[in-house]
């Protein structure tokens, strides 16, 4: 034998013999897939591992408590896939995301790692199937169709509960703090990008937060559409070779293990068929994007300059902006947090593309799908945590620069329209645009109202709230 052939054992499967890394735990079946899918590099997300892991440990204890495998077996499965749940297996799961589109070939990866870990607890050879056989022990009650669906919402579901949640109510709660922080300073509003009458910046946070508080029920709402798991169908959600009983019971296990009330679906077909709850996960999070972005862009837009453009805030200073004009320093969270919005955007739009794709009894985009979402996921969470330590704790308000571009604005003649007319609010605001002089001053030279009267109409706090009756 030479030096290359010992680098490798032989392991078979139904369609015959295959050569197999030595030290691996993976055999014949995930062999095959590493050579048929060479795609992307992209390895499947180590959250859908870890939930594989917890679903063979829910399934193992639950066939034995059964009766259906021997106990024996059944306790060195478990101690195997809790070990892949843990994350201790992580180097023996080696496909590409872009696979089979059921999720088969994750699947056997996670049954052949489990029985193979098996062999190594038992003091058997690896690659044997002795003591615990990858399908017939380590997958019983199960098939890919059910459990790599079941795996995605354990997944999803985790990471929203654990990640993107606290992310958001923490940026929720920074933007209302500044909200109040920055009640007293008046500041000109602005629609279609022009002057419109003053508003108080804290009542602009007070909007972000409030995007960001319906933000968090978006992602509560998305939390509750993965609770359903379709775990117990197997082939065709018949639940064909399965205990009537193992479902409930398995989800059961799932549900202590993560905190989170997963239930067995009321209706496997739907589940197995269909990924809507999957699609309305993405939807929700692509809404979320949605408000994230406008807060960042704006965020530019209120710091631009600083002293040729907007300035009404100053963003901290990270980094610096340029490789060639010193002292220039960008709003480079917002930027990167506008570009993660359009990667989540662009995720969904392909999730949406996969569960349209679903034929009759199986969706076969599965991998691909729970790859954005998990994405989306954890790059909304990363962000959302990144654009609150490196920018919005740290936001300042310039409001002598506010107090300024409020006088100068011609939208200041609106609070004068029903006390002179239209007409002549619109003369007004012509003169002040042709001359460069202030609303107020063009209004003192017409003696268009006596001194007391005009300086409480142009009273820019007074514009900011409904008139009291």
């Amino acid at each position: 034998m030479s030096d290359q052939d010992s680098d490798f054992r032989t392991e078979r499967d139904t369609m015959g013999e295959m050569s197999v890394p030595v030290e691996a735990l993976w055999g014949a079946s995930t062999q095959r897939a590493v050579l048929n899918f060479p795609v992307s590099g992209r390895s499947v997300d180590p959250a859908i591992i870890h939930a594989y892991g917890l679903i063979k440990w829910a399934a193992a204890r639950t066939n034995g408590t059964l009766g259906v495998v021997p106990k024996e077996k059944t306790e060195l499965i478990e101690k195997a896939a809790a070990e892949v749940f843990e994350g201790k297996l992580d180097d023996h799961f080696v496909l590409d995301v872009f696979q089979t589109g059921s999720g088969t070939s994750t699947n056997m990866n996670a049954n052949e790692v489990i029985a193979n870990r098996c062999s190594q607890l038992a003091g058997t050879a690896i690659g044997s199937k002795d003591p615990v056989h990858p399908n017939d022990h380590v997958n019983q009650s199960q098939s890919s169709n059910g459990t790599f669906p079941t795996a995605i919402h354990i997944a999803a579901a985790g990471n929203l509960k654990d990640d993107l949640i606290p992310s958001l109510e923490s940026m929720r709660d920074s933007l209302a703090t500044k909200a109040e922080a920055f009640h007293d300073v008046l500041k000109i509003g602005r629609t279609h990008l022009m002057d419109a009458t003053p508003v108080r910046l804290g009542q602009e946070f007070s909007g972000y937060a409030r995007q960001i508080d319906l933000a968090v029920v978006r992602a509560n709402k998305a939390l509750k559409a993965l609770l359903e798991l379709p775990l117990g169908g197997t082939a065709v959600g018949t639940g064909l070779n399965c205990h009537p009983d193992f479902p409930g019971k398995a989800i059961a296990f799932i549900a202590e293990k993560t905190g989170i009330d997963f239930v067995e679906a009321r209706n496997h077909f739907e589940a197995q068929a269909a990924k809507d709850g999957v699609v309305e996960v993405s939807g929700q999070l692509k809404t979320i994007a949605v408000s994230l972005f406008k807060i960042a862009n704006d965020f530019r837009w209120l710091s631009s300059g600083p002293r040729c453009g907007f300035g009404e805030i100053t963003l901290p200073a990270t980094q610096p902006g340029s490789s060639i004009m010193p002292g220039k320093v960008n709003p480079v969270m917002s930027e990167a947090a506008m570009q993660v919005c359009a990667q989540v955007i662009g995720n969904d739009a392909a999730i949406t593309w996969g569960g349209a794709n679903g034929n009759f009894e199986l969706n076969v985009m599965m991998p691909m799908m729970a790859q954005n979402l998990l994405d989306s996921i954890r790059l909304l969470a990363r962000v959302g945590n990144l654009l609150r330590e490196r920018c919005i704790d740290g936001i300042e308000a310039n409001e002598a620069r506010c107090r300024d571009l409020i006088e100068q604005s011609m939208s200041m003649v609106t609070s004068l329209a029903p006390l002179i007319g239209y007409d002549t609010a619109t003369k007004i605001a012509k003169k002040a645009a042709e001359t460069g002089k202030t609303v107020r001053e063009i209004c003192e030279e017409m003696e268009v109202l006596p001194a007391d009267q005009l300086e409480s109409a142009l009273d820019p706090a007074s514009m900011t709230e409904p008139p009291q009756g």
